[in-house]
């Protein structure tokens, strides 16, 4: 098989360093996302509500470049995905779900459906068991057009009917929540409070860490989510180590699972934060037109020369996290294997 990717000395280092005796031999990736170009749909009308740099990083991923991405950062390790679509308005939303269903089936691994509010309960429930899933993915992407994007609200995307189906499946659900204050915000806040009350059945993981990439984005959340003890959190597409320790102080290792939202954690970058934006620093000429996007900067050559895989960024920045707070192996491997395997049933 070709490989997607250069693996450079830089990585090797810095895996052996400060990543492989880190990790357990084994873990599940709790947040991956698989489609094939063939999905894309061509349309003017296209409504995007997400941001445009992480179709800078992959134009599609298959199962088979998923589990090849894992083989190159992973040598010595196992690593199980938890699949789910591509959850944007340019993708054929029916092939995607089955080409999960199918791969899920293939290959043996648990996989999520991605839904549209729109769906009734009755047809969330079988689409769930036709295709063998553990759950759902819900985005914000499928609001209806006529919202504005700051203006979403979680029931906007996953509405009280499917809630009250998923909650008697006791079934996954994985939210990356809306709006511009991301996990401070106080409508998310409230909602997701909510829902952890109304459908305590609900295996609810709110992805990201509630978008809380930056300290600016944290505001009293840990305070008002760690009252409702049955949400979860992954920690995907996040390297920042003081929200990792807030997590950790708030709700304990056993609510936290590691997720990366592959594939753009193959991504070679660093992340800072600056007034709040969170900006991924990446090498010139390698995911152009990085210029145009405010979450992307293009560093010299000699910078470079330093990065290593987004990937590894965000478990060094749970690593840190979790030696401040301290957390031992037995906590590590809960977060990484044991929380998963419990949520998804394995």
């Amino acid at each position: 098989m070709n490989e997607l990717f250069a693996v450079k000395p830089v990585d090797k280092q810095f895996y052996l360093e400060h990543i492989k005796d880190f990790l357990p031999d084994q873990f599940i990736d709790s947040h991956t996302h698989i489609w094939l170009e063939q999905f894309r749909i061509q349309s003017e009308h296209t409504l995007i509500r997400s941001v445009s740099w992480p179709s800078l990083v992959a134009r599609d991923n298959s199962v088979e470049d998923l589990l090849q991405t894992y083989r190159l950062l992973f040598p010595d390790k196992q690593v199980l995905p938890l699949l789910m679509g591509q959850p944007t308005n340019d993708i054929d939303l029916e092939a995607n779900n089955r080409y999960v269903a199918d791969s899920a089936k293939r290959y043996a691994l648990p996989a999520l459906l991605i839904t549209v509010p729109e769906w009734t309960g009755d047809e969330v429930r079988e689409k769930i068991l036709a295709g063998g899933f553990r759950g759902t993915k819900v985005y914000l992407n499928f609001a209806p057009a006529y919202i504005p994007q700051n203006e979403i609200r979680i029931f906007d995307f996953l509405p009280p009917h499917q809630l009250q189906v998923l909650n008697a499946m006791k079934a996954v659900v994985v939210l990356h929540i809306p709006r511009s204050q991301r996990l401070k915000d106080p409508v998310n806040l409230a909602q997701m409070a909510e829902i952890a009350q109304k459908f305590p059945d609900i295996k609810l993981i709110i992805a990201h860490v509630g978008r809380a990439y930056c300290d600016e984005d944290i505001g009293n959340a840990f305070e008002v989510l760690n009252q409702a003890p049955n949400l979860l959190f992954d920690i995907s597409a996040n390297t920042n180590q003081h929200t990792f320790e807030k997590l950790i102080e708030a709700v304990g290792p056993r609510r936290i699972l590691f997720g990366s939202d592959m594939p753009i954690l193959r991504m070679r970058s660093r992340r800072i934060c600056e007034q709040g934006n969170y900006i991924n620093l990446v090498p010139p000429g390698v995911y152009d037109p990085a210029s145009l996007d405010s979450h992307m900067r293009v560093v010299d050559a000699l910078t470079a020369q330093s990065l290593t895989f987004f990937m590894y960024e965000e478990i060094l920045a749970f690593k840190k996290a979790a030696q401040a707070t301290g957390l031992n192996r037995q906590d590590v491997a809960d977060v990484f294997y044991h929380n998963a395997r419990r949520v998804l049933g394995l």
